[in-house]
């Protein structure tokens, strides 16, 4: 039923076209990257010329600048060798999520940061602008409210709004969208969202520059979007429930993608995030057959300091183009600045584009740091059938696997965990069931309709409910075939299976200075030696019950409250 495959082994081949490079690529040649001795001799540009920085994750940190700096001075001699129009692009996430300065709060989101990176970003000579990124509301020792710190951030780095549209070039425009939500995010306040406002106005802006009429789009976001395809982190950003553009929000994320699809004048979308370099097959993607990404190549950017990147590379896109393409291309802040050239994309006729992905030496590496995309004929699915799923094998970290549940929920196994992907894009939502439940067990999927648990011929007073119950449904469950036990995997109340498990950092901070406050405060009054365990009681709680206590009885409650070690030791206290 799965495939077992190496861990890390790669599943999306780098894009080949047959047709010579020289019948798709642009007209590049006034933008060829020169030589330093060269580059005095620097012809004036035409009106649809433009060169962009695409600057990845700054974090910027006071104490530790010397690589921030580094690259910057990359950047003014790339310019300094054309006369294109020259715009900076920042995909957020200004300053570093610590305490950088003894003041006991995260320097990310504050005054203090705001004004590094407007002089960081002022410097680099051309106009910036800046779209938020998920640390980039996070002063919460200093605004209490997103509204407050979202005016500062605007305000300190010279933005009117979070979004940002500039014309670059003749009938070229950048387009940004930043995330307006931290204090108030529902789960993990490092969820990227775009509030409503942006997202009309975003595809109004789009509507009114049609590829029929000539204009090019380039969009910038912190994260990507779901349907873009590009690498993302399973064990970091897929787990947490903040790897895509709104993430949590299921209509919404998909409207980034749909916009894509129906206008062609989006050509390019830059997102960061990830803190990965480009040296990935799928760093990049693009609207080939079948993929169903419009015109648009989507780009992954890296990050430029040593502190910040995952993968040791120190990297920064550069995108130059004209009226008849673009290239999108790798500044290598490793190595002097070092420009690489990935992939060169010509506009045709009929809003389309013509691409070429070039190969580079960097690519030929083992595929770390990914998430596997189910795709149609990749021979790991599964013909749900019911029963067992794996009934004569067990699955590990190697098993590759996926299948529909009865109500069109996708899921699948990687890397010894149980995902549950978009029914749409296949794009991974989040985590399921995690490495140490699915370890020795068997999965299975059984009929859980009405007729199944006889929930109305055991109780017929249930009417009600079981007429709000769909004919046909499934439940996914794991079992032990030593102890025989049964875990049933409950969907969440919006019908997605995936664990929302990382809650707002906000409160989660608060709650772990007041356990610091209780031990503090315990120590004082009976000395450190004696100083008990300081565990935690909260809501909300988990359970079928639908009342806190037993009927006709307010001494035995229904649902535990019992305390917990906040740390998730699992200590409790006795009740």
């Amino acid at each position: 039923f799965s495939k077992k495959i190496p861990r890390w082994s790669k599943g999306i081949a780098m894009l080949s076209l047959t047709t010579s490079l020289a019948a798709y690529a642009p007209n590049m040649r006034a933008y060829a990257p020169s030589s330093r001795a060269e580059r005095s001799a620097v012809a004036m540009a035409s009106s649809d010329e433009f060169t962009l920085a695409v600057l990845g994750d700054l974090h910027l940190d006071p104490r530790d600048l010397d690589h921030s700096y580094e690259g910057r001075e990359h950047f003014k001699q790339i310019f300094s060798e054309t006369e294109s129009s020259k715009f900076v692009v920042s995909l957020g996430d200004l300053g570093e999520s610590k305490d950088c300065t003894g003041s006991g709060s995260l320097y990310a989101g504050t005054t203090e940061c705001f004004e590094l990176a407007a002089d960081f970003l002022g410097g680099f000579g051309p106009k910036f602008d800046v779209v938020g990124g998920n640390h980039d509301l996070e002063g919460i020792d200093e605004f209490p409210t997103d509204e407050e710190n979202l005016e500062a951030y605007c305000r300190i780095l010279g933005k009117k709004t979070p979004q940002f549209c500039h014309e670059v070039a003749e009938k070229t425009l950048v387009i940004g969208l930043g995330s307006t939500v931290f204090r108030t995010a529902k789960y993990t306040s490092h969820e990227v969202s775009v509030d409503d406002e942006q997202v009309a106005w975003f595809e109004k802006t789009i509507v009114d520059h049609p590829a029929e009429d000539g204009w090019k789009v380039f969009v910038f976001t912190h994260a990507p979007i779901i349907g873009s395809g590009l690498r993302v982190l399973q064990e970091c950003h897929v787990v947490n429930g903040c790897c895509w553009l709104n993430h949590n929000d299921g209509p919404t994320s998909k409207k980034f993608i749909e916009i894509v699809r129906n206008n062609a004048c989006v050509k390019g979308w830059f997102s960061g995030h990830f803190h990965l370099s480009h040296d990935y097959e799928d760093s990049m993607s693009f609207p080939t057959d079948g993929a169903n990404r419009g015109s648009c190549v989507f780009g992954q950017t890296a990050v430029m300091t040593a502190r910040s990147t995952r993968d040791g590379r120190r990297q920064s896109r550069l995108v130059r183009g004209n009226k008849d393409g673009f290239e999108i291309c790798t500044v290598n802040h490793a190595k002097g600045g070092e420009v690489r050239v990935d992939c060169e994309v010509t506009y045709q006729e009929d809003g389309s584009v013509g691409i070429v992905a070039l190969p580079h030496e960097e690519l030929d590496h083992d595929g770390y740091f990914r998430a596997y995309t189910p795709m149609e004929e990749d021979g790991c699915y599964i013909e749900n059938r019911g029963g067992t799923l794996n009934e004569n094998e067990e699955w590990d970290d190697t098993t590759v696997c996926w299948w529909h549940m009865s109500d069109g929920a996708v899921l699948g196994v990687h890397d010894g965990m149980v995902i549950e992907y978009d029914p749409t894009t296949l794009a991974p939502l989040g985590m399921v069931v995690s490495k140490d439940e699915l370890a020795g067990r068997k999965v299975a999927v059984i009929d859980a309709g009405i007729d199944a648990a006889e929930g109305c011929n055991v109780d017929p007073g249930r009417g009600i409910e079981c007429a709000d119950s769909p004919p046909t449904d499934q439940a996914l469950i794991l079992y032990d075939d030593d102890t025989n036990d049964v875990t049933v995997i409950q969907p969440n109340e919006d019908g997605s299976y995936w664990r929302k498990i990382v809650r707002n950092k906000m409160h989660r901070m608060r709650e772990q200075r007041r356990v610091k406050a209780a031990k503090k405060w315990i120590a004082a009054k009976v000395g450190e030696e004696e100083a008990g365990d300081v565990l935690s009681s909260w809501g909300p709680y988990t359970s079928t019950i639908g009342q806190v206590y037993k009927k006709n009885d307010l001494s035995l409650p229904a649902v535990s409250t019992k305390a917990l070690d906040s740390t998730n030791r699992g200590k409790v206290i006795a009740q």
